[in-house]
């Protein structure tokens, strides 16, 4: 039996707002498009679409 192929991480990426929106970054080849709020007791969320986990920044606000 063959080992499976290793797969690359799912991008991290940080943003400077809580609040911010996901489209798989790749044109007509992402996803829909997507909000996401990062909850505050996490400091992080994944999208659901792309597993791409987004950070918020440090100082960053609430504001979007």
């Amino acid at each position: 039996m063959s080992a499976s192929p290793a797969h690359d991480a799912p991008a991290t990426h940080v943003v400077h707002s809580r609040r911010f929106s996901c489209d798989g970054g790749e044109g007509a080849l992402g996803h829909p498009r997507v909000w996401l709020t990062i909850p505050h007791e996490a400091g992080f969320i994944d999208c659901p679409y792309c597993d791409a986990r987004y950070t918020l920044a440090a100082g960053a606000s609430d504001a979007h």
